[in-house]
């Protein structure tokens, strides 16, 4: 597939997947107890693949590849509390992440306030990149033709490295068998790394993996995948950055402004009970 199909196929993802991704949203918005019924039911299925928040590496644009003790900055967690709060009006049934620093750390905050344990999938870790974890990505690009040459082309690689195929497979391989689990419910969250994510995203919108790369997915973001039985899979949303509140209704001005005054009238009388 040559550059310019490849970039029309992606443009129509991303148009196809914005289309379903509002009528989802209004879905929510317009009946949140069909949502609540379907964990019940377990009629269906909607993954949450997420990527960790910021990292100290990320800033200074290092490989992290599948090294321990890369932590997440202050940034990054903000990025990860955030997310945490956009995602609280979902019902969410279970987290499983990579076992990384930076995945696990950030599945803490999306367990917060939930009765939810969080489990963790060795195949989620990041792009096995070998001698090249740790390395600053400029000075690789500059200095080092293999590497350039796998980034033209990650379907291929020196001994050691794990192309995206590889990748893909074993991700893939994780999903699908913690989707046999019944007791990961209805809206499982999948914790991990921008590699895995994209391979995740590119597996269910039939992108080949080696152009994986091409897709765009930030810190603390979240894609949602809906699988059914006897139908296919149905991309809602890829990379998502969300606010607090993003699925949440708007409020109409004039029920907004009513519910203002009664909030203060609340904290002033519990001010009082408490003096």
């Amino acid at each position: 597939m040559n550059i310019g199909v490849t970039l029309l196929h992606i443009i129509w993802i991303y148009l196809c997947v914005g289309i379903r991704f509002a009528g989802w949203r209004l879905q929510l918005w317009l009946q949140p107890s069909h949502f609540l019924e379907s964990t019940s039911r377990s009629m269906k299925r909607t993954l949450l693949i997420v990527r960790h928040g910021q990292t100290t590496w990320n800033v200074e644009h290092r490989l992290p590849g599948q090294l321990p003790g890369v932590a997440l900055t202050e940034n990054g967690r903000e990025q990860a509390a955030r997310l945490a709060e956009s995602l609280s009006v979902l019902p969410i049934s279970s987290i499983i992440s990579s076992p990384l620093e930076r995945a696990r750390d950030t599945a803490a905050y999306l367990a917060e306030g939930r009765n939810v344990e969080i489990q963790f999938e060795p195949d989620l870790m990041d792009t096995n990149v070998g001698e090249w974890a740790g390395k600053v990505i400029d000075d690789l690009s500059k200095n080092d033709p293999a590497w350039k040459a796998y980034v033209k082309d990650p379907t291929v690689a020196p001994e050691g490295i794990e192309t995206f195929p590889q990748v893909q497979r074993r991700v893939v391989a994780a999903i699908e068998r913690w989707l046999t689990h019944d007791d990961i419910g209805a809206y499982p969250v999948f914790v991990a790394h921008a590699d895995v994510v994209k391979l995740l995203v590119a597996y269910y919108t039939g992108l080949e993996a080696g152009r994986a790369g091409t897709l765009m997915i930030d810190n603390a973001s979240v894609s949602l995948i809906e699988l059914e039985d006897s139908q296919r899979p149905r991309m809602l949303a890829i990379g998502w950055s969300p606010r607090p509140g993003w699925l949440k209704p708007p409020l109409p001005e004039a029920q907004a402004q009513t519910q203002k005054p009664e909030a203060e009238t609340q904290e002033q009388e519990a001010g009082e009970q408490k003096t």
